[in-house]
């Protein structure tokens, strides 16, 4: 009698981890006008953090019989009023700038959220942070750097403190919104009539969904920080000469494009490609949460 193998079936095979799509956060920063907002930003931290590398001259050295000259070899950007090379400021005043945003942002959203998820526990709090949240927000940002500025005096800490303080009712208002939206949606619902704890609940189904719309806000929030720095150093509130700031080189390009056209080009050219390259990546992101 003759056997016949039979071959069983063959099993499906599980996709692994390395072979399921990628999150749609890793799909928008990675592709498209997100990755070309990513490698801007990059690009500019890169030059700023390879500052030393990139130029022989010191952010504060002063050349000999350099005044205000213009582009050239040496010099690919000319020279300041007080003799020193422009670029070299321009590249350690990136380092400056991210610095203040990369620090007050984060620590303002940070601030923000935990106000704005205690406003969600009891409506007494949820008053409380309104109407500290109302009083910010009254005040414009350059306002409140100035009046910061009268009590503490120039420099980098009121330029942080005003950003972190503008940050706070934003990301505040932000994640209670959220909170609140996804509360009521069903599925929070059945947990909770299942019987799960509301601070499981919070922890587990509330918060990791009321998070996602704070990446879009950060994107935002750090361009919007860029510009604030600019600002506040160019009307003389921000960082303390002779300390490089990309504010405080507009300022004197301002006083000296007649002698030096080409003082003005390195900070603008950072600051725009600084503010393009966040709102590349929020409208990336945006896009990203409402896939």
């Amino acid at each position: 009698m003759t056997t016949v193998a039979v071959s069983a079936p063959p099993v499906p095979s599980v996709p692994t981890a390395s072979a399921r799509r990628p999150r749609p956060v890793v799909r928008a920063l990675t592709r498209g006008q997100g990755l070309v907002g990513v490698v801007l930003v990059a690009v500019i931290a890169l030059a700023g953090l390879a500052a030393p590398l990139l130029t022989g001259y010191g952010p504060t050295e002063q050349i000999p019989l350099a005044n205000l000259v213009g582009p050239n070899a040496t010099h690919w950007l000319g020279t300041d009023e007080v003799n020193r090379d422009v670029l070299t400021r321009t590249l350690y005043g990136i380092r400056v700038d991210l610095v203040i945003a990369f620090v007050a942002v984060p620590l303002g959203a940070a601030i923000g959220a935990l106000a704005g998820l205690a406003a969600t526990v009891h409506p007494a709090l949820d008053a409380a942070a309104q109407r500290v949240f109302d009083v910010i927000l009254a005040f414009p940002l350059i306002i409140l750097a100035i009046t910061l500025v009268a009590i503490t005096g120039a420099g980098v800490v009121p330029i942080v403190t005003a950003i972190v303080l503008a940050e706070i009712p934003i990301f505040g208002r932000l994640i209670r919104t959220s909170v609140l939206k996804v509360r009521e949606l069903d599925y929070i619902e059945a947990a909770e009539v299942i019987g799960a704890g509301r601070w499981w609940v919070l922890r587990t189904h509330v918060l990791p969904n009321a998070l996602e719309p704070l990446g879009v806000q950060l994107a935002l929030s750090l361009s919007l920080a860029v510009f604030a720095e600019s600002a506040m150093s160019f009307i003389g509130i921000g960082v303390r000469p002779p300390a490089p700031s990309l504010g405080s080189i507009l300022a004197g390009a301002a006083a000296n494009l007649d002698a030096n056209p080409a003082y003005a080009l390195g900070p603008l050219a950072v600051i725009s490609g600084l503010g393009l390259g966040f709102l590349l990546v929020a409208q990336a992101l945006g896009r990203a949460r409402r896939v």
